[in-house]
Order: C-alpha cells, then sequence, then structure tokens
C-alpha cells in the first residue's frame, strides 16, 4: 500500500488482512493509475482545468450548476469542513439527504478533503442510522434539515458523532448554507493515496448487521473507465438522470461520477418514482435513464402521455431483469435497455450488454477490465449450461469493514456475489439463476431477511418467524414473512396489518413484508437452524 494521508487510521487499520482481499486486475492503460490521486479532484477540477468550466454540469429543482459553480460550492464546503467542524483526513462523514445538487457537492467535498464519505439512504430510521455510525465510528454528519428528524433521534446513540450542520436550511444561522457563503472559492485536494479509502457504502448482511464496504479512489475512477466507455458509450452532450439514491454505489456512480468523467451533465430528483419520472426526463430533455427492472415495467404503459423523445439510452441494474420487462420497455419506446450486474462491494457493473448485443434473460458478458467465471462449491469452475457461484475479479474488489464474513465474500482471490449463475453455450452470455444467500432484491432495494425477522421479533405478539423472497412479476421478489404467534393472538387482516405496519416503524419502509402468512410452526433443522429453503417452497 502506498503512503496514506490519513492523519485518522481507523479504515485503513480496519482493512482485510492482505491474505483475506481478492485479486486485483489493471490490465489495459486506463487502468494504470498514479499512486497519489484524489477523485474528486480528477473528476470535477480537471474538467474546469480543461476548459469545461462552463458546460452545464447538474441541475435540480430550481437550479442549474455548471462544472465551475459546482467545483466552487465543493470547495466551500471543503473549507466548512476542515475550518468549522475539524475534518482531518480519514474521518467518517454521514452523509443524508435524498438526492439534490447539494448533496452532490456534499460527497465530493468530503473526498475533496480526504475525509470518507458514508451515504445512508433517506429511509433510513434512526436505529438504522445509530448501527452504521457506531459501525463506522462516525465523526461528522451533513444531514438535509428536512431529513432531521431520525437523524437527531439516532444522534444519543451515537456517541462517536459529535460534529454535525445541516443543509437545505433555507440558509439559516449555524447551516452549511450560511457557513459557505464567506469562504474562499479555491480549495486544494488533499494529496490522498490512489489506496486512501474515500466511500464507505453500507449493505444488509445475512445475520442482520449491515456490512461496511470499502472504496478506494482508485475504485471510483476504474468504475468509469470500465463499464461507462466500453458499454454504456455516452458521450459529453448526454443528460443523466434516475431513481437511485446517491447513498447506493449504482446511484452514485450513474447519476453523479459516470457523468463528471465525460463531461456531461446529470439531473438529481429527490422524488423519481415512475409516475414521476417520465414527466422529469420530458422537462430536463435527459437522454440517458438509469433505474431498476421495476421502474421500467411500471413506467411502460405510461409513455404515450409523455414527450420523451430526447431519451435514447436506458440502464437497467439492481435486479434480474426480466426477459418480458426488457420486450415491454423495447415496445413503447423502441429503446433496448443496456442491463448489468454489479454489487456494493465491487462498487458498480462488472458483467453487461450493449443494446447490440443485449437478448431477453441474459445479463452479458464480463466488462472490459473484469473476468467472471461459474464456480462449482469447491471453487472449480463448471462447464457451460451449468449452475453455479458467479466469481468475479477486476480493478474493484471487497473490502469489507471489520467483518469476518469477508471470507465468505473473498475466496480463492474471487469475490462472490451470492448469485447463482450458468454461462449461455451457445453466445457466453451470463444468465441469471438465484440468490445463493439470504438476500432478497424487491423492486431494486437489496433487503436483509434476518433483519426484518428482528424487527417482527420485537413485536409482542411475535414468537418466531422466517422471512424470505418470494417470485413477484412486478417486483422481481416479494418480502415474505411467515410468522407463528404467542397464545391468545389471531392470525388475521388486523394482525397482518399490526405487523406490517410495526416493521415500518421500527426499520426503512420498504423492508416491510408484504405478504405474511401464519403457520404453527417453523420448519427447522435438528440443531434448531431455521431452513428458509422450505418457506420459499
Amino acid at each position: 500500500m502506498h503512503r496514506s494521508a490519513h492523519t485518522d487510521t481507523f479504515a485503513r487499520d480496519h482493512l482485510p488482512a492482505a491474505a483475506d482481499l481478492p485479486e486485483f486486475l489493471f490490465d489495459g492503460p486506463d487502468l494504470q493509475l498514479p499512486e497519489r490521486l484524489n477523485a474528486a479532484a480528477e473528476l470535477l477540477d480537471r474538467q474546469v482545468a480543461d476548459g469545461h468550466g462552463d458546460r452545464l454540469c447538474v441541475q435540480g429543482e430550481g437550479l442549474r450548476w455548471t462544472y465551475a459553480e459546482l467545483q466552487t460550492r465543493v470547495n466551500r464546503i471543503a473549507h466548512v469542513l476542515v475550518r468549522d467542524i475539524g475534518l482531518v483526513p480519514g474521518n467518517r462523514v454521514l452523509l443524508r439527504g435524498a438526492n439534490s445538487p447539494m448533496l452532490a457537492a456534499c460527497f465530493l467535498a468530503v473526498i475533496k478533503a480526504g475525509g470518507i464519505a458514508v451515504g445512508t439512504m433517506p429511509l433510513l430510521r434512526a436505529r438504522e442510522l445509530s448501527v452504521i455510525a457506531d459501525k463506522a465510528q462516525i465523526s461528522h454528519a451533513l444531514c438535509d434539515a428536512r431529513l432531521a428528524e431520525a437523524f437527531d433521534e439516532a444522534l444519543p446513540k451515537c456517541p462517536t458523532l459529535t460534529r454535525h450542520l445541516r443543509f437545505n436550511a433555507d440558509g439559516a444561522a449555524g447551516s452549511l448554507e450560511a457557513l459557505m457563503a464567506d469562504k474562499p472559492k479555491t480549495f486544494a485536494p488533499v494529496d490522498t493515496a490512489a489506496d486512501d479509502v474515500c466511500l464507505m457504502a453500507f449493505t444488509s448482511g445475512t445475520t442482520g448487521v449491515p456490512k461496511g464496504t470499502m472504496h478506494f479512489h482508485r475504485d471510483l475512477i476504474a468504475a468509469c473507465r470500465c463499464w461507462p466507455p466500453h458499454v454504456l458509450r455516452a458521450t459529453r452532450d448526454d443528460v443523466f438522470i434516475g431513481s437511485p439514491p446517491l447513498a447506493f454505489t449504482f446511484g452514485l456512480g450513474g447519476l453523479l461520477l459516470f457523468p463528471l468523467a465525460i463531461g456531461a451533465s446529470t439531473v438529481l430528483i429527490e422524488k423519481a418514482s415512475p409516475d414521476l419520472l417520465l414527466p422529469t426526463i420530458a422537462r430536463y430533455g435527459a437522454t440517458v435513464c438509469v433505474t431498476a427492472p421495476t421502474s421500467y415495467r411500471a413506467m411502460a404503459p405510461l409513455v404515450g402521455q409523455h414527450a420523451i423523445s430526447t431519451l435514447r439510452k436506458c440502464v437497467s441494474a439492481g435486479e434480474a431483469l426480466p426477459a418480458a420487462t426488457r420486450q415491454l420497455w423495447k415496445d413503447a419506446t423502441g429503446i433496448q435497455i443496456i442491463d448489468g450486474i454489479g454489487s456494493t462491494e465491487m462498487f458498480h457493473i462488472f458483467i453487461s450488454a450493449d443494446e447490440e448485443h443485449a437478448r431477453g434473460g441474459a445479463t452479458g458478458l464480463p466488462v472490459p477490465g473484469y473476468v467472471a467465471a461459474v464456480l462449482d462449491d469447491d471453487g472449480r469452475p463448471v462447464e457451460p449450461g451449468t449452475v453455479g457461484r458467479l466469481a468475479v475479479k477486476g480493478p474493484t474488489g471487497c473490502k469489507y469493514l471489520a467483518d469476518d464474513r469477508q471470507r465468505d465474500y473473498v475466496q480463492h482471490g474471487w469475490n462472490l456475489t451470492g448469485d447463482a449463475y450458468l454461462v449461455d453455450p451457445a453466445d457466453g452470455q451470463f444468465v441469471y439463476q438465484a440468490r445463493t444467500d439470504d438476500m432478497i432484491v424487491s423492486g431494486g432495494y437489496n433487503i436483509d431477511g434476518p433483519e426484518v425477522e428482528d424487527a417482527l421479533l420485537s413485536h409482542p405478539a411475535v414468537a418466531e418467524c422466517g422471512v424470505v423472497g418470494v417470485p413477484d412479476e412486478q417486483r422481481g421478489q416479494l418480502v415474505k414473512a411467515v410468522v407463528v404467534l404467542k397464545p391468545g393472538h389471531h392470525g388475521d387482516a388486523a394482525m397482518v396489518k399490526a405487523l406490517q405496519d410495526h416493521v415500518k416503524q421500527s426499520i426503512a419502509p420498504y423492508k416491510y413484508p408484504r405478504a405474511v402468512e401464519f403457520r404453527d410452526s417453523l420448519p427447522r433443522t435438528e440443531t434448531g437452524k431455521l431452513q428458509r429453503f422450505k418457506l420459499r417452497a
């Protein structure tokens, strides 16, 4: 590893041991990155230095910022972080807000100042925020004033989180915007090492404890040089738009980093439900849409009501793309969806197919820069047409924050994504089969079954429960809870609603069980382990 710029060495101290890291591949000249690298400076400052400061960069509700204007805001936020709330390189900064230009500026400012950005989903509750803050030993936070309630509720349980500011607070005294007002327009990026951590993204874990995935400065830039130029092939004149939050690596890459890397522009909107996304595409003249299969399926019948003739590329990830949804969207728009699979651990898409090579039911081929294989339980490649475990290597890879599950994800140098795949003997494309773990992928969200179980078990009527994903045409999978009630309680419609409401209050509402079944007992092994495969059946 290279000389770190981090004064606070928490992240580097908690990286996996060298023996537990995956093999990293840096094949190709675009992946030969320098030893010293600051991702924010590489993405934003370089565009301004190359004479593109006057180009439109980011839009939001009532906002249009050029590259130079975004750079000025990023620099002023960086000064606030360092001067007003004492950020030192390596500190973790929790970011809380819906997609907006200001949230994007905060992400880039933290990275430019040498900090580590920790994005959080807007829907997370206080309990979930406090777990993340504790695991990452968060010291600072920037929170959208409109999402402050859950944040304030979490604060008493976050002893390390001592410095925090509000933004989008209408310029209130002490807000981030107020403190930015008198700060210099320039800020020298911290001289970080390419392998200094700059981002922590949290994903649910199969034991209910979130996993923090750590990403280096080089990871962000490498991701910009793999899938976008080789598969997406967008241009400087494209306008990106979509639904995934910047707290998802899918959203951070697709809606911020990838547009910046090519000097394009992006539209960041707080609400991007299917009924709102189409008119917003029309309003901004968007050309590249990034969202989940569920959204494309819901939007397809509404396409004729909106003037979206500017749209030319559509990207799908976050869950498997059904062949029927691909065809439905093409029939409605004439656009062939670019599908892909990525993971929070790998940062972004590593298997995909462009429009010319896309076909129903298949994900595609390894993205240039990555290699992939389908392995058996002993780590040996299987024959084409045989289902096995998807394994990937490339310039990015799994680096969990102080987590024994690193050895589950990384084996023999491969990243094992938790997906079952086969390789089609006819054309070599990778074809998704199922998840191999307890993760439920519903409507583009990763939902951890045991976490929902934990929320249900805190209800006084629940004796035991099991939560699994079951197939669903609209959402890919539904969260289903199988519940055993305590004596004196009845499994009726009122109880179903009570349990659903309880989960929505305990954890992020999108995780609640949309299906609830009551049983007298749950299937278990002789040692008492819940047999979730029987619940799925």
